[in-house]
């Protein structure tokens, strides 16, 4: 897909509310292809963001729920560092006061890292790369969560079978926001069972009578 779109997806989907929201993506699998150019784009993205109180006129970035919350996400960044992985911006508490972590990406991530297994809740985008659409698709499902995905693709043939080849509940195609109240919200694996919204949403509150007839 279009760099440039690909990365305005990646945006929306990682820095949503911060990165404090359960759909925000932990993990960018990008093609090696692009890796460098992706990487490039998206940290100059994340390094232009304004950082501050929500009440300052400007501010794109808030502060994040708690320090214990700060705490985890520094250590996620700082365990990921130490197994080898690159800050490419970021990586800090920032200055002044409140529970604020700088908007952060991450390059070189090792498969032993922390930050591929656990969820992240806050502004760190983890760049993965992968060689061809079966590595892509293996290192996405490498989780016990299965809550959202973001496919970029130019092809429609392979957005259909990669959604399906995608464990998860929710599967946004060329677009980083994929929850709507229109639609069934809920994940698979580790990320629970049933769904929210949209007609099956309904379901869930409904109960079935069956009737049998001679």
């Amino acid at each position: 897909a279009d760099i440039d779109a690909a990365v305005e997806g990646a945006m929306a989907a990682k820095m949503r509310n911060g990165g404090e929201a359960c759909t925000a993506a932990n993990r960018i699998h990008v093609d090696n292809a692009v890796l460098a150019e992706f990487s490039e784009k998206l940290t100059a993205r994340m390094r232009a963001l304004a950082v501050g109180p929500g009440d300052l006129d400007g501010t794109q970035v808030g502060p994040l729920v708690s320090e214990k919350q700060r705490a985890s996400v520094a250590e996620l960044v700082d365990d990921a560092v130490g197994k080898g992985a690159v800050i490419a911006t970021g990586g800090d508490r920032g200055e002044g006061e409140g529970y604020f972590y700088q908007p952060t990406v991450l390059t070189a991530v090792p498969g032993d890292a922390r930050i591929l297994r656990e969820e992240v809740f806050g502004p760190v985008a983890a760049i993965i790369g992968f060689d061809g659409e079966a590595e892509g698709v293996a290192a996405a499902n490498d989780t016990e969560y299965g809550l959202a995905a973001y496919i970029y693709t130019e092809g429609l043939e392979r957005a259909l079978r990669v959604s399906g080849a995608v464990e998860a509940g929710m599967v946004g195609v060329n677009r980083g926001i994929v929850s709507d109240v229109a639609a069934p919200f809920g994940g698979v694996k580790e990320s629970g069972l049933g769904r929210e919204s949209g007609s099956e949403g309904i379901e869930e509150y409904l109960e079935v009578k069956y009737i049998a007839f001679r």
